[in-house]
């Protein structure tokens, strides 16, 4: 198994600590511990540790499934990561020899390069991607990109980085052509219930659909590391064979703070972020307005912006705006070197202050 350098989080490894505004961040603020209850007990494994059966219970509610068809994981990388291996590799842990290179995912770009690097080291990879400036979803390039071998249909909704939201439309008929093939739609949501009327789950739409999920992006509460995937029992019960050699148990303090988070509290978080983000969209799309800067409208907490006229492309922009100490991300990292990443979920006040250094640089 061999796997590509993940080129936008060594980018961030290297300029995000010495940074004084973070405008490359892809989730909103983050919340304080101070609205939660903090103390979970002994910090243990969570048991069973496939997740606490309530909170399991709890979860599959929200998809219209059943307790032993949600697993907890360590934030949506690792329920992706469990899913790929999962869907495209061998049957289950103990049997990995048996895995074939023949196991084929079709994969919509751009988008964060793990829900393409990690099925392309697993099994086969074929891309389809979305065309600026409108970033369409082309059912019928998905459906000419499947193959006999086809286990997986790979995107996510709201899309990371364009912001694009795409219809329930074009996602059921997505699920219908990865029923017709006998695959899965895999499905990462990190940022659905930031949309103004979320579109149902792909896990609620049948058995061949697969959501990933967290606490991360939406919620603000990315520090938990808590996440999850709901699909299928069989490739589940795998995925949970797969969990006992990477976390093996969610955090015990993650999903305490969970429980918290996605109970009484949920109403009131997701309605402070969700008015945090309408306004922060609203005075970045002025900002590129006003700079001459184009983005298709996006859903979630990131745009998709043209580079400026006068830099040879995303990498040279967002250096020279690193010498301002504000970090960007070059639109390199997902196969768009014309464009860069903004991210507006932050506080606002850091907000302004990085669009002001910006301005800066572009005066």
């Amino acid at each position: 198994m061999q796997i590509d350098t993940f080129g936008l989080e060594r980018w961030f490894a290297e300029y995000e600590h010495e940074a004084d505004v973070m405008l490359a961040e892809s989730g909103v603020r983050s919340l304080s511990t101070d609205r939660f209850d903090t103390d979970p007990g002994e910090l243990g494994y969570v048991i069973p540790t496939n997740g606490d059966p309530d909170l399991r219970s709890r979860l599959a509610d929200r998809y219209d499934r059943e307790a032993d068809e949600v697993l907890c994981t360590c934030g949506t990388q690792e329920a992706n990561f469990l899913a790929f291996l999962s869907a495209l590799g061998a049957d289950d842990a103990s049997s990995s020899r048996s895995a074939t290179r023949n196991a084929h995912a079709v994969v919509v770009t751009p988008t964060y390069q793990a829900l393409h690097a990690v099925p392309d080291s697993v099994g086969e990879v074929t891309t389809v991607s979305l065309e600026p400036p409108n970033w369409e979803l082309d059912v019928d390039a998905v459906a000419d990109a499947t193959r006999p071998e086809t286990k997986l249909i790979v995107l996510n909704n709201p899309n990371n980085p364009t912001g694009r939201y795409h219809s329930l439309e074009k996602i059921e008929a997505l699920y219908d052509l990865a029923a017709d093939e006998d695959a899965y739609l895999l499905c990462d949501e990190v940022y659905r219930l930031l949309a103004e009327n979320p579109l149902p789950p792909v896990a609620s739409l049948g058995p061949h659909g697969l959501s990933t999920a967290s606490l991360s992006k939406a919620y603000g509460l990315a520090g938990l590391r808590f996440g999850w995937l709901v699909g299928d029992s069989d490739l589940l019960e795998t995925a949970w064979n797969w969990k006992d050699y990477t976390t093996i148990s969610p955090s015990i303090f993650g999903q305490h703070v969970a429980k918290q988070a996605l109970g009484e509290q949920e109403g009131r978080i997701l309605a402070e972020n969700r008015d945090l983000v309408a306004d922060h969209h609203d005075r970045v799309a002025e900002f590129l307005e006003r700079r001459g800067l184009e983005w298709y409208d996006p859903v979630g907490v990131n745009g998709f912006a043209t580079v400026p006229d006068g830099f040879e492309n995303g990498k040279a922009f967002c250096r020279a705006v690193l010498e301002e100490g504000v970090v960007l991300a070059p639109g390199e990292f997902f196969g768009h070197p014309d464009r860069f990443r903004i991210g507006f979920g932050l506080p606002t006040d850091e907000l302004e202050e990085g669009l002001r250094r910006i301005e800066r640089v572009l005066e």
